[in-house]
């Protein structure tokens, strides 16, 4: 165990022994001072774990004493000791940061369950943790080897993050190896679930079926709109489930949760088809059909989200919704995000706003595009923790906060997530190939069956079918296509970003979440 240091000032130190004795035997060496000055001066000549404090000492006080040590070390966790009960005191205390606040007269109990709550709660929290998940890990692993249905894999996935972060909080964070290959093997699993269910969820009108991307407008969204009271559908492009709860608790300051749900986005698990297909309330297939001037073929250069707007006006229209006051907007940049907020008046007037946030999304292709940022979030840890810090400076928190101000109801849900690859997998197709990393769409594509999901049949999956032979290619788990050509050059680019528009769990459960201002 690690020998912890502590400084305690007090001007009455004297009698304190007993309880610095208590101290003692329970492995802490202590520092006895009896006053602010000598306390300062230790603090400059040595390294200390924790200061007790005593608030009400002659000379300099404790709170100024405090006001010192903060000056200079300003991470020393410092826990204030008074007589008093004050609460102007107290208050001025936990102003500076104070790590813990104790009431004379003390109990032994009382200073123990202080010191391990500050010193020792990492190690206590991470052995918990890590005993915790140790037990949780056979059940999880004997559920997905077992044929489940959507809800029971949505369950694990939850769990599965769930333990991500609680893990990522550890310590060493020694169990993340094991939770990595926990995931890999369930994501494996959940491979064959979908080539199992997927094609019979879009053409059997008996099957048990997940709520998908073309249903969500009509079956979770418009049912939420209420006369005279605005709704905000906030679409965050790329938002993984993990990503989510990473952002909840910001989130959680200004909103309270009505409901926090999924749903499966359809595949590819791209903007063009994912995103398209929520706001038309149309699969792919029937946008390209039916609504052929605003479907953006995936070999053309135009943007594929360009018609968002568009497809929801039809939607409404569909849905007999047409008198509704809608707006939309796209923010990918700070001034589109200012004039959303700028316009937010406005928007209060009116039934249903979707506002639709980038930043996910330029994110994760900033870190396929750029070095600085590829170093910045080499794993899926540092991925969430850029994520959070992306957002805590965003336009779109400030939107958040906004909204919370005014009262309003709001969805956050997103289009599809993402996936680390890792493992490269050859494919040969002509120069009309789409160039996605997790999916591929042509003619005469070659490729080993094996780690890919096939639809040899489009229409079977309401997917455009430009040519008789068009086929698609999912790639499964953490694998991406690569050509032959410059193979070891595009591998070593391209391994360890993340990747859309395949089948895995992070990529098809995503989250959707109704809030309410506080």
């Amino acid at each position: 165990m690690q020998k912890y240091h502590i400084l305690w000032a007090d001007d009455e130190i004297d009698l304190l022994k007993p309880h610095i004795l208590f101290l003692n035997n329970k492995g802490y060496e202590v520092t006895p001072v009896n006053s602010g000055a000598d306390a300062l001066e230790q603090v400059d000549e040595q390294n200390f774990d924790l200061v007790f404090l005593d608030e009400n000492m002659p000379g300099m006080t404790g709170l100024e004493t405090l006001a010192q040590i903060k000056s200079t070390r300003p991470h020393l966790p410092v826990v204030m000791i008074t007589k008093s009960e004050e609460e102007h005191i107290m208050e001025d205390a936990i102003g500076q940061k104070i790590a813990d606040y104790l009431i004379k007269p003390l109990n032994p109990n009382q200073i123990l369950l202080s010191v391990k709550k500050i010193l020792d709660n990492r190690r206590l929290v991470s052995e918990k943790t890590n005993m915790s998940y140790q037990q949780d890990f056979r059940t999880l692993s004997m559920a997905y080897q077992d044929r489940i249905d959507h809800e029971e894999w949505a369950d694990i996935y939850k769990k599965l993050v769930y333990w991500e972060l609680e893990i990522d909080n550890t310590e060493t964070k020694s169990m993340r190896e094991v939770i990595d290959m926990q995931k890999d093997d369930a994501n494996n699993n959940f491979a064959k679930f979908i080539e199992d269910n997927y094609e019979d969820w879009l053409n059997d009108a008996d099957a048990d079926r997940p709520l998908l991307s073309h249903q969500l407008m009509k079956k979770k969204v418009f049912p939420l709109v209420k006369d005279k009271e605005p709704l905000f559908f906030v679409l965050i492009d790329n938002l993984r489930y993990d990503q989510w709860r990473v952002l909840q608790p910001i989130i959680s300051e200004y909103f309270v949760t009505e409901e926090e749900s999924h749903y499966y986005s359809i595949l590819p698990t791209t903007t063009a088809y994912a995103r398209n297909a929520i706001f038309s309330g149309m699969m792919p297939s029937d946008m390209a059909k039916y609504h052929s001037n605003l479907w953006v073929d995936d070999i053309d250069d135009e943007g594929k989200n360009n018609n968002e707007e568009e497809f929801l006006k039809i939607q409404l229209q569909k849905n007999k919704l047409s008198h509704l006051r809608t707006s939309y907007h796209k923010v990918i940049t700070a001034n589109q995000g200012k004039d959303v907020l700028d316009k937010l008046n406005n928007l209060m007037q009116n039934d249903l706003n979707v506002v639709v946030y980038n930043f996910v999304d330029m994110l994760s292709h900033a870190r396929t595009d750029t070095n600085m940022v590829r170093e910045l979030a080499p794993d899926e840890s540092a991925y969430r923790s850029l994520t959070r810090s992306w957002f805590e400076h965003s336009s779109l928190l400030d939107f958040i906060r906004r909204l919370a101000d005014k009262g309003a109801r709001m969805v956050i849900t997103t289009d599809h997530g993402t996936i680390r690859v890792k493992r490269p997998h050859k494919i040969v197709g002509d120069r009309n190939v789409n160039t996605n990393l997790r999916y591929k769409q042509g003619k005469n594509l070659g490729f080993d069956e094996s780690n890919v999901f096939v639809a040899r049949k489009p229409e079977r999956f309401y997917l455009p079918k430009p040519n008789v032979s068009t086929a698609y290619v999912f790639a499964m788990q953490d694998y991406f296509f690569a050509y032959p050509n410059n193979y070891n050059y595009y591998v070593n680019y391209y391994r360890d970003t993340f990747q859309h528009g395949g089948v895995s769990l992070e990529e098809m459960i995503v989250p959707f979440v109704v809030l309410k201002a506080k």
